[in-house]
């Protein structure tokens, strides 16, 4: 029998009333079904809708945290992390849809002193269609990229995952505490998850994923891609930059430096895509905040007595599947 644990579940929201309305029964089953010590807490990112009123009329038991202005994602995230009585911690997105027995093969992960966490399957809301599983990294000169989505039916198989999914996270409380929850630098969006997961790699703590733990999501990821603005562009970029700024050293940094400037900046200012000079300019007026979160990360791997790199993590992820019957795709 598997060893169950008190969950907090953390959601952040936004202007997600109709969300809320949808799916938040959804995760009160999950949670009930599996018959354990929980609590919820939403933090509001200072909607606009009725979303407050909603959570106050309908479910005054919630933990309702108010943010006096929009902070963005990771902020919201650190706000209930700060706030989470119990041993393991769901990060979840008002979009998502969680299945009855969500939980009950993940508690197998949490047995492991090494595990910093574990993400499930998301498919499409209307559809077998899957947007997201264990995510296989590379490399690409110094960049760190996503190769392609991965998963197996064999239930001896762990499957390490490059990043936990913020959609969807399972993540053991104290570790995520140890390591100070979300970088804020990346608010108010994209990568701050991979961000998270890459300082729990490099202090020696795994990141799963388990492919019987369903959940659907409302909107794919193909979808939102085809409709990204200049605005996510930059963002995107700039976050991009910030997590491989925090996360190489050395020469690494160096070479990544020279091919960002000549392989990512001067192709797309020659070709006219000027919103990329946000992206580039703004890492470089972060240098000094990206100095201080760096300075936290090497303390934290000087205690844990570790050395990992984001080149050895992409090595153990990759040599872990050489003899596993893994289906690849892409979302």
């Amino acid at each position: 029998m598997e060893l169950k644990k008190s969950v907090s579940v953390i959601i952040p929201n936004y202007n997600g009333s109709r969300l809320l309305q949808q799916y938040l029964p959804f995760t009160l089953e999950a949670v009930n079904t599996a018959n354990i010590v929980y609590e919820i807490i939403i933090v509001d990112d200072c909607s606009t809708d009725d979303s407050v009123n909603f959570i106050h009329e309908n479910y005054p038991e919630i933990n309702l945290v108010v943010n006096s202005k929009n902070e963005g994602f990771s902020y919201s995230c650190n706000r209930g992390i700060e706030l989470a009585r119990y041993e393991l911690i769901l990060l979840l997105n008002t979009d998502v849809k969680l299945t009855s027995n969500y939980f009950e093969h993940q508690w197998k992960y949490f047995s492991r002193w090494d595990t910093f966490g574990v993400m499930g399957c998301i498919k499409d809301m209307d559809s077998e269609h899957i947007q997201d599983a264990a995510r296989l990294p590379k490399t690409n000169g110094f960049k760190l990229k996503t190769d392609c989505f991965y998963y197996t039916h064999d239930d001896k198989d762990r499957l390490y995952t490059l990043y936990l999914s913020g959609a969807n996270a399972l993540i053991h409380a104290g570790k995520l505490k140890e390591i100070g929850g979300f970088c804020e630098l990346f608010s108010p969006f994209y990568c701050e998850d991979m961000e998270l997961s890459l300082r729990a790699w490099r202090l020696k703590w795994n990141c799963y994923y388990e492919h019987k733990a369903v959940c659907m999501h409302e909107f794919s990821a193909r979808k939102k891609n085809d409709r990204k603005t200049k605005w996510d562009k930059i963002l995107y970029f700039r976050n991009n930059f910030f997590m491989h700024a925090l996360h190489l050293k050395n020469w690494a940094l160096a070479g990544w430096y020279l091919q960002i400037t000549f392989i990512d900046l001067l192709p797309r200012l020659i070709a006219g895509q000027f919103w990329i000079w946000k992206s580039y300019t703004a890492l470089i007026k972060s240098r000094n905040d990206i100095k201080t979160y760096k300075l936290k990360i090497e303390d934290l791997m000087e205690q844990k007595d570790t050395r990992v790199t984001i080149f050895n993590v992409v090595k153990r992820i990759r040599t872990s599947i050489k003899n596993k019957k893994a289906i690849r795709f892409k979302s």
